[in-house]
């Protein structure tokens, strides 16, 4: 068990490593900031001295390193757009996003296993047939359109709820959240029910298919034959058998939360590491850019790693210590 996170821990660090270097590479041919700091007015001496202080004169290989070593000190470089440091950038609107994302990755998980558990318990029911067929909407439409749709039918024309920004929020330490306002959670319901339709609908749909694929095996029937319950067949043998192939999806699922979140904070104007990163894109801030690519795969990594432990926790023929060759 020690030996295989020592493993993965180490295969993640080549990951971020190969990650922040796609990251360089890419946004060396985005455009030139200096052409979105500097005015009209600038003068050849002006652009050689910022180009000179802001370091874009080393090297390629050295910008890179210099960026890796801020990175382990909890550094990623000073934003060409704000002037600030990108990690108080970071600080500022990563528990705006964090929040959305555990919101919407709670509704997406909860809903989609209930959903998938009644929807093949009751395959034949007209609830269930109904259930799978709205459920098309979430596969079909995009983002954006399911955004617009719910800001035009619960903001504008039934007036229940904000269409955008964050809500009254409250500062806990460093933290801000809008969890212990009024207007900070029915803020969050309508992007979280954006973001987390998708997601939901591909968890609910695939628990659906592994619990009917489960339920016609062998050793269900025997189960039944042997006079256990049908809530013990269902939920103590079927649903457990279930969950093995359902954690991979959902694990990157929900890792893609955090990605997706680009769309819903830009139709809400969520202010939270999406929207940062689309405006650092107009004024190509590279720092705050590369930053971000490397929070999503930090992220991203993380949950893998969360998937690959509860692999051991759900299958215990991964438990079992393999004979060793003589």
């Amino acid at each position: 068990m020690i030996a295989f996170v020592i493993r993965r821990v180490f295969q993640s660090i080549v990951v971020l490593l190969i990650v922040g270097l796609i990251a360089f590479l890419m946004f060396r041919y985005v455009g030139d900031p200096i052409e979105s700091l500097l005015g009209q007015e600038r003068t050849f001496e002006d652009i050689a001295n910022l180009r000179e202080r802001l370091g874009l004169n080393d090297p390629f290989i050295v910008q890179y390193f210099n960026f890796l070593w801020g990175a382990v000190q909890g550094e990623f470089g000073i934003s060409y757009r704000a002037g600030v440091p990108v990690s108080q950038l970071i600080g500022e609107r990563l528990p705006a996003t964090l929040e959305l994302a555990f919101v919407s990755g709670l509704f997406a998980l909860v809903g989609g296993l209930a959903l998938g558990v009644y929807t093949a318990l009751r395959r034949k029911g007209f609830i269930a047939t109904t259930i799978m067929t709205t459920s098309l909407i979430g596969v079909s439409l995009p983002t954006f359109l399911i955004g617009i749709a719910l800001i035009w039918i619960f903001a504008v024309e039934l007036q229940w709820l904000p269409s955008n920004g964050r809500g009254e929020v409250v500062q806990i330490g460093g933290w801000t959240t809008g969890f212990l306002t009024v207007s900070g959670l029915q803020s969050l319901i309508l992007p979280a029910i954006t973001l987390g339709l998708y997601q939901l609908t591909l968890i609910m749909r695939l628990v659906r298919s592994e619990m009917l694929e489960v339920l016609r095996t062998d050793y269900i029937k025997f189960a039944r034959a042997r006079g256990l319950s049908a809530r013990a067949v269902n939920f103590g043998h079927a649903l457990k058998n279930t969950m093995i192939p359902v954690i991979t999806i959902t694990g990157l699922q929900l890792g893609s939360i955090v990605a997706f979140a680009i769309i819903t904070e830009t139709v809400f104007q969520w202010p939270g590491v999406g929207l940062m990163f689309i405006n650092a894109i107009n004024f190509v801030d590279i720092p705050v850019m590369a930053t971000y690519l490397m929070l999503i795969a930090v992220f991203f990594v993380l949950v893998n790693l969360i998937v690959d432990l509860l692999y051991f926790a759900v299958d215990p023929r991964l438990r079992v210590e393999r004979p060793t060759s003589k």
